[in-house]
């Protein structure tokens, strides 16, 4: 009988066929093909006839209005190039085209191709993991049918269809949806001791911890890794047969991850997993709802919420062990757990002699935690000890223990590893030796500067930041991301899109973050606010950056800087398409503060981004549209809420040239302007803006008329002219600040803009 890993293997022959074929690579294209092959080709119209061609930017077709998308709407290509880091450590950020790849840039790159298949295809056309790299590698920027599906997601999501009918006479497919929950409690509910490498560490074994989901069920359904339409940030997406056994494994698979959580995790942690079963016609891209929608959209946007069932009955069928009696020792100093006998507890660093005490998952994170920067491979495996291992994990599930061995260099591996997962590589070389055929690139958001002792500590950063001596935590995700995934490409929100969707998110989350934050020029385009003019490596630490989020420490100044970095970079990414935006929240506390405290405050500060109508950023106790902050173009063109009250008077007040926060911290940095001077204006602007806020709210209270609410925006003009009479003359003969620092347009961006400027100029 044929196997799920022949159909998969042979799909992705076929793919690099094309591939080879279009860029005039001798290669010939297979007959025979499985019956499973053929059906899924069908399904997802792949004819003889379907051809590579340039690709455009899904995320141009994204809309979440209910307008129909504008049809003169700004049309973005792919650049023809290989997800590649050559001598670099991270590839660089592809930013989209305005026009179509010309004919050179197209003939470059076949010609590249056809050097990389000429080394590497002869000998490895059995190796499904290097087939499947080759075509990522290459074929995420070309186009396969529609103008906007890439190669690799119809390669991808064809194998995985064709697997799941295999021995399957309903045709029927399952729709796997799993999510981690309890991330925040388990990474960031813990103390001040070692807490930056203890969270950098647990947000990485989480990391493991799904990866370990994924195995299990490929495992238990014998499917191949095609199968995986998304796995990262805590969820996942796999597709698999419909046959009634399949939620049976689903259960088992479930059940036992949380038995095991339940045990190790005091349940912080839970795992909600499901599937939803539909008939194979309905991946069809012409399968419609009646209301013109796609039926696999619909069943994707069901299956997510039918999760929702479970995260609310938590550990329900464990209930019995959550009512046992038991026994309080003393607790873990770190994680505060107390089901630990004391005499079990021992020192978190041997190497200081008052170190508190820990349970054995926390020293173990504090250790990894001190090898993360090093591990550039990762061997999943039943054996306990795998010789040269940095660091070794033990997974105590309920069938058995599951040990993941890190290495430093892949060519340290063992010749029988169970599964290898090369961390954040894309070299072809690594993937092409016969005892790796289960090997993958684990695609890991892990920059972090390095200190005196592995990563950089937070009294590391603080002493790099300029002006106070402070650390900023930064949290940051996707607005309304659920609402992309379920109804983003409307009609079109097919099975390929909706993986090259997650895949390119991915992509940005897990892979460029890393090349902005390690070399910021060539990863900025030119038009960008540059916030840190040197081009160093920023002195801060990826504790978590997953599908669609992050969360970030370090130096105060340069943890701002690089919100701002991610924010404009995204944007650019995803096509400046007003319905793809971020929100973050950032919290700025000295070196020896909690950094769970950092993490909630943090978190906050997000929070109100959100309630600010997304698309906006939480700092300094304020909260603006990134526009707003950077002062830009869009904020000129932006209404705000002084307009609505200039629109009463017969003379209008014009929008000033300077508008937001940025351009005024720009021309009042340390680097223009003396600390005298600085504190000064500092001062007085801060009494301005408490003055306006006091204003404000007893206008609020007395319930007064918009007309007296105007005069928050006038309040300032006799302190500001007083505070402009201070200021040295080579600011004064700048007549756009003088005019714009005067505008109401501004009044409400005083309080950020003196609290910046004090940090910058405070040494202590």
């Amino acid at each position: 009988m044929v196997t799920s890993s022949q159909v998969a293997l042979q799909v992705f022959q076929q793919a690099i066929a094309i591939l080879a074929k279009w860029a005039n690579f001798d290669h010939p294209i297979l007959d025979n093909e499985y019956s499973e092959v053929k059906k899924a080709k069908e399904i997802l119209n792949w004819t003889e006839n379907t051809k590579i061609g340039t690709l455009r930017l899904l995320f141009d077709n994204v809309n979440l209005s209910d307008e129909p998308k504008n049809e003169s709407s700004k049309i973005h290509y792919h650049e023809l190039r290989a997800i590649d880091h050559d001598d670099q450590e991270y590839p660089d950020i592809p930013y989209p085209l305005n026009c179509e790849p010309n004919k050179k840039a197209q003939e470059d790159f076949k010609a590249e191709i056809k050097k990389e298949l000429s080394k590497y295809l002869k000998d490895n056309l059995e190796n499904l993991s290097l087939l499947m790299l080759i075509l990522e590698k290459f074929g995420s920027c070309l186009s396969f049918g529609e103008s906007n599906v890439a190669l690799v997601d119809i390669a991808r999501t064809t194998a995985a269809v064709a697997t799941a009918l295999i021995n399957n006479p309903a045709e029927k497919i399952s729709l796997i949806a799993g999510d981690l929950s309890g991330i925040q409690k388990f990474i960031y509910t813990i103390s001040s001791d070692g807490a930056l490498k203890s969270l950098r560490a647990r947000s990485f074994y989480l990391e493991l911890v799904t990866e370990e989901v994924v195995q299990q069920l490929l495992e238990e359904l014998q499917l191949p890794r095609t199968n995986v339409i998304y796995a990262g940030g805590g969820n996942l997406y796999i597709l698999a047969s419909g046959k009634p056994e399949v939620k049976s494994i689903i259960e088992k698979v479930r059940h036992q991850f949380n038995e095991w959580f339940l045990d190790e995790f005091q349940g912080k942690v839970f795992l909600a997993l499901d599937c939803l079963c539909f008939p194979k016609d309905d991946l069809k891209p012409e399968a419609k709802t009646e209301d013109k929608t796609s039926k696999f959209a619909e069943h994707w946007s069901q299956a997510t919420k039918n999760l929702a069932k479970h995260k609310s009955q938590k550990f329900c069928t464990q209930i019995s062990d959550f009512i046992k009696p038991r026994y309080s020792h003393q607790p873990c100093r770190v994680c505060y757990r107390d089901d630990v006998e004391s005499d079990k507890l021992k020192p978190l660093n041997d190497n200081e002699a008052d170190s508190v005490l820990a349970c054995q998952t926390c020293r173990s994170m504090f250790d990894l935690g001190s090898e993360l920067f090093k591990v550039n491979a990762i061997v999943r495996s039943k054996q306990k000890k795998i010789a040269k291992s940095l660091h070794t994990l033990n997974f105590k599930l309920p069938s058995g223990n599951i040990y993941y061995h890190l290495f430093e260099y892949w060519k340290q591996i063992d010749p029988t590893p169970d599964t290898v997962l090369l961390v954040n590589d894309w070299t072809l070389e690594h993937y092409q030796f016969k005892h790796f055929n289960n090997v993958y690139p684990l695609l890991l958001g892990n920059y972090g500067k390095q200190g005196e002792l592995g990563f950089m500590r937070a009294g590391e950063m603080a002493e790099k930041a300029q002006g106070i001596k402070r650390v900023a935590s930064l949290r940051m995700d996707v607005d309304r991301l659920g609402q992309i995934f379920a109804k983003g490409l409307g009609e079109n929100q097919t099975l390929p899109r909706l993986a090259g969707l997650s895949r390119q998110m991915s992509y940005f989350f897990k892979v460029y973050l890393n090349s902005l934050a390690k070399k910021r020029i060539g990863n900025i385009p030119d038009n960008f606010k540059r916030l840190l003019p040197k081009n160093e490596e920023y002195n801060i630490l990826f504790i978590y950056a997953g599908g669609d989020d992050l969360f970030i420490s370090g130096a105060w100044n340069e943890a701002v800087n690089f919100a701002f970095d991610i924010y404009q970079c995204f944007r650019a990414y995803t096509g400046y398409n007003p319905d793809i935006t971020l929100s973050g929240g950032i919290s700025i506390d000295g070196a020896k503060f909690p950094l769970y405290q950092a993490a909630k405050s943090s978190g906050h500060a997000e929070d109100a981004a959100k309630e600010n109508g997304r698309n906006s950023l939480g700092l300094f106790g304020e909260v603006f549209k990134w526009s707003e902050w950077l002062g830009t173009l869009e904020n000129l063109k932006e209404s705000s809420e002084f307009d609505k009250i200039n629109q009463k008077y017969s003379q209008r007040e014009i929008k000033p040239k300077l508008l937001g926060i940025i351009p005024f911290v720009e021309i009042l940095s340390p680097e223009n302007i003396e600390a005298n001077y600085s504190r000064n204006f500092v001062r007085n602007l801060l009494i301005t803006a408490q003055i306006q806020e006091q204003a404000l709210e007893k206008f609020k209270e007395d319930k007064q008329s918009e007309e007296a609410l105007a005069t928050r925006y006038y309040l300032h003009l006799p302190k500001v002219a007083y505070i402009l009479a201070r200021l040295p003359n080579h600011i004064l003969q700048n007549e756009d600040f003088r005019t714009s620092l005067k505008s109401p347009y501004n009044a409400p961006y005083f309080r950020a803009i003196a609290t910046w400027i004090e940090l910058l100029n405070r040494g202590s």
